[in-house]
């Protein structure tokens, strides 16, 4: 890719030349270079606006400004180091955030897949958690995208890998920002989609043309997995940072979670990443958020409270919450005593869910509640979106005895398909599989998925019915939640009528082993 493409990106006058062209919108934005000019121009976009540099890599010295006075601070910090390109304020809008890698040859383009962040735009993509693939886009905004990336890339004259980052928002597709080159977000999807694209992207940059490299053009086929990369960070070592998300970019590193199921892959991504993740009733989780924040807040308490894991709050936060009728302890912030601290050391609190008003006073609390929680390995989430997923996983109940373990190395390149009998004895019922070939290989995963009533087939739990070397067969029971049960008389007899119904077992007297 030229320096004429890469500067085309990244010069906004150019950029939103090039946009026009093909009638694809961003939100709204100024360049600027004073503070009156920025307080005029958050004025003329209106609140909130987000603020960086030109020309900037990992989101630094991005911030997402509310007020006049935070322009004003931000622009007296801005200016200090004597800027010569200008500061771009641009309209902040509270969407879904998606990324897209492609490779172009120039002619045409190759899209691995489309990634969607759990977290909404104003959280760095670095720091955000990505899914792939998009869990909740429509075919029709599907397509726009990729008719956005195709204009985009080929009108950059891309020969190689570009990043496009786009956000939604009420049910339309914005451009924020397209980046002419590599990735971190590339070997993540190289493993999962099977496609090298850094050996593709060498390749056309020496001239070959996608078409001849194997993988077709437009957008690649979906495997049969959810993938996510969680952020992984720091803090510990850096005990005096500000660990609060937001557009400039904190983490360190990341991890990959494979699974069948969204939230088994999320599972498997935050534990990764070192989070603990299960419904300890002996622990509870402390929440205290921004004003702006506390009707949301509201959404994620439910989940928690329907999960009867106990619920600290301070004093406003607390009040919004028990609105709903929910039983939640007040406690004080930092600033008034220390009783946060000792529930942290009593070992009281699991999980912490905070955001923070962007004052001094209220952040040098925040840090030493995080610099605490970082050294006692209780997360800390800045992000009510986490903070959500979180909650969603937990109720999934996945644990560490009930995912499937996937070879990355041997992915499926489609689901697989396996024939099933639901019978029920006395009311009690239960999938049963003949799985006499072993083709399943983790059953207590599919159970949490298969015997969920809402969402899977539904039963009380699954059934696998095997070759046995001492008897007729033999039978294992998983219950709901994918632990393995001994015995059950309802799925014994059930287990025998379908041997003999379908002339496996060709006696009535039969001996099955559990």
């Amino acid at each position: 890719t030229s320096a004429e493409g890469i500067d085309m990106a990244e010069d906004r006058e150019r950029f939103d030349e090039l946009l026009s062209r093909f009638n694809i919108i961003r939100p709204k934005g100024l360049a600027v270079m004073s503070t009156k000019q920025a307080i005029a121009a958050a004025e003329t976009l209106g609140y909130p606006v987000l603020l960086r540099p030109s020309y900037v890599i990992g989101g630094q010295n991005m911030v997402i400004a509310y007020t006049k006075d935070e322009i004003q601070q931000y622009m007296n910090v801005i200016l200090k180091s004597k800027i010569e390109n200008p500061v771009l304020v641009d309209k902040y809008m509270m969407g879904t955030e998606l990324e897209v890698d492609v490779i172009s040859d120039g002619e045409d383009i190759l899209i691995p897949g489309v990634m969607e962040h759990i977290e909404r735009a104003g959280i760095h993509s670095g720091d955000s958690i990505a899914v792939y693939p998009h869990y909740t886009l429509n075919d029709i905004l599907l397509n726009k995208l990729i008719d956005c990336s195709e204009k985009l890339a080929l009108s950059l004259g891309t020969k190689g890998l570009v990043n496009i980052q786009y956000l939604i928002y009420e049910n339309d597709v914005y451009v924020i920002e397209v980046n002419p080159r590599a990735s971190r977000t590339v070997p993540y999807i190289s493993k999962v989609t099977g496609i090298p694209m850094v050996e593709l992207a060498s390749k056309v940059m020496l001239g070959q043309k996608l078409k001849d490299l194997g993988f077709g053009t437009g957008l690649y086929r979906q495997p049969p997995y959810f993938a996510v990369k969680v952020p992984v960070f720091s803090f510990e070592k850096l005990t005096d940072a500000n660990s609060a998300l937001g557009p400039q970019m904190k983490s360190t590193g990341e991890v990959l979670g494979i699974g069948k199921t969204l939230n088994e892959a999320l599972f498997k991504g935050l534990t990764s990443a070192g989070f603990k993740v299960d419904a300890d009733k002996s622990k509870g989780v402390l929440i205290s958020v921004d004003k702006k924040d506390r009707l949301e807040i509201l959404k994620v308490a439910k989940k928690f409270n329907e999960l009867n894991i106990k619920i600290y709050a301070t004093n406003s936060t607390a009040k919004a919450i028990s609105s709903l009728g929910i039983d939640v302890q007040f406690v004080n912030k930092l600033s008034y005593d220390d009783t946060l601290i000792k529930l942290l050391d009593a070992g009281k609190i699991k999980y912490i869910v905070c955001t923070i008003p962007n004052t001094r006073g209220a952040m040098e609390d925040f840090i030493r509640l995080h610099k605490r929680a970082i050294q006692l390995s209780v997360p800390c989430l800045t992000s009510l979106d986490t903070a959500n997923a979180l909650a969603d996983i937990l109720a999934s109940r996945f644990n560490q005895n009930n995912t499937e373990l996937v070879d990355i190395n041997n992915l499926r390149s489609e689901r697989l398909k396996l024939n099933f009998v639901k019978m029920q004895g006395s009311g009690n019922d239960y999938i049963y599989f003949d799985n006499s070939d072993k083709r399943i290989n983790c059953p207590e995963s599919l159970a949490i998925s298969l015997c969920n009533r809402n969402f899977g087939i539904g039963s009380d739990g699954l059934i696998l019915i095997e070759q046995s070397k001492k008897a007729d067969a033999l039978m294992r029971i998983f219950n709901k939640d994918g632990s393995e049960g001994k015995m059950a008389g309802n799925s014994i007899r059930c287990v025998a009528k379908y041997l003999y119904d379908n002339n496996i077992v060709k006696k009535t007297d039969m001996r099955i082993e559990t």
